[in-house]
């Protein structure tokens, strides 16, 4: 199964100095299974492609869905029951880069469990395990709570907290994660509905958006000069936080 999601994302810097930014990007939602379009391949090179060792495991040396698996069983998750997919960007050409992706782990076409695997233009990763203590279904108003462990903006320090809604239905992607910081903060969202991905597909998302992740980052870059010019602090690369995954938790009612 192989879904491209050409979904918009939304990054909104809150608190006394604000930013905010909105553009479209390609993301495919998959199970790791073929057939693939031709435009598309598995460990290989092609137009686009997704390779075992950008995803699973410490950067650049990924094990794929393997270690997706070894971490929902290390926390008794029921993985005979679910099916594992991977929310990404594929590489373009030779180029890889993802802010983020998500393995996501469903039963009866529910989200239960997702792993968050954040990346840093410093060359960082960590990964954020969330789910219900119980691994009930994750419905779009519920809200996941990581504690924020690695640098991922030089503008933003390593504290403070995630919030993750996620909603992953059979016709769309819905995700939102707010940066909170004594009142400062960042509001990240990447939204899209779901459509088999064919190869006229991804042709015009090349057409489109040309140069995938390479245009991210450049993206990412020019948003960095803005707050740069507009005097945001700027902190230098922090080291890199271990071990590689850490847990979140619900977050009840009340908040907390």
């Amino acid at each position: 199964m192989l879904d491209h999601i050409q979904a918009t994302t939304l990054h909104a810097r809150l608190g006394n100095l604000k930013n905010a930014f909105r553009y479209g990007v390609d993301f495919v939602l998959t199970d790791l299974s073929g057939p693939h379009p031709a435009v598309l391949s598995m460990d290989r090179f092609n137009l686009w492609s997704l390779r075992s060792r950008h995803h699973g495991g410490a950067r650049g040396d990924g094990h794929g869905v393997v270690w997706f698996r070894d971490q929902l069983a290390a926390r008794q998750f029921p993985v005979e029951r679910a099916t594992l997919y991977l929310l990404t960007q594929p590489s373009f050409l030779w180029f890889h880069f993802n802010p983020v992706s998500f393995w996501i782990a469903v039963i009866d076409d529910q989200p239960c469990a997702f792993i968050a695997e954040v990346n840093s233009t410093f060359g960082q990763r960590h990964c954020y395990f969330c789910a219900h203590s119980d691994f009930r279904p994750i419905q779009p108003a519920d809200k996941l709570e990581a504690k924020k462990l690695m640098h991922v903006s030089p503008f933003q320090k390593i504290e403070g907290r995630y919030l993750f809604n996620f909603e992953l239905s059979n016709t769309r992607v819905n995700i939102r994660i707010s940066y909170e910081n004594k009142g400062q903060g960042v509001l990240a969202t990447l939204q899209g509905p779901r459509k088999p991905a064919t190869n006229g597909s991804l042709l015009w998302a090349a057409t489109r958006r040309p140069f995938g992740a390479a245009r991210v980052v450049a993206l990412i870059h020019w948003q960095a000069a803005i707050l740069y010019l507009k005097r945001a602090p700027f902190l230098k690369k922090q080291p890199a936080p271990e071990p590689l995954v850490s847990d979140g938790h619900t977050v009840d009612a009340s908040g907390k």
